[in-house]
């Protein structure tokens, strides 16, 4: 017969207080990001990093800068697009043709354009 053994003990808590941290606060960054986005430089340079980044950021980005340059309501009159339809397409499962996207970038002040890949394979 195996000789029993004892359970090992688990250790006690320490009984000292643990240090609460401080909380930080945060800041809303909208405002202090709508205000750079007026810059129209600054914007083309916000919308290439999202475009980078995947699809859904750049809709995303897109808003915001429609956002900082007038608002959603003056970019539809501009391009003769519904309202509630452009938030759709601006949205992060927006799916906008590639019609209404130009439109929408022509109006705000910006073109697409291509560049060749510095490094890297072709498909072809």
């Amino acid at each position: 017969m195996a000789p029993k053994t004892k359970p090992s003990k688990k250790p006690k808590p320490s009984r000292t207080p643990t240090k609460r941290k401080s909380t930080v606060t945060t800041v809303n960054y909208e405002p202090f990001l709508l205000k750079d986005l007026k810059d129209i430089d600054y914007a083309a340079g916000y919308l290439t990093a999202a475009l980078e980044e995947g699809a859904d950021v750049f809709l995303l980005a897109v808003r915001q800068v429609a956002k900082a340059q007038g608002g959603m309501t003056a970019l539809s009159e501009a391009t003769e697009l519904n309202r509630e339809n452009l938030y759709d397409m601006l949205s992060k499962d927006g799916n906008p043709r590639l019609a209404s996207l130009t439109s929408i970038l022509d109006k705000l002040g910006f073109k697409v354009q291509f560049s060749r890949k510095l490094e890297g394979k072709r498909a072809a």
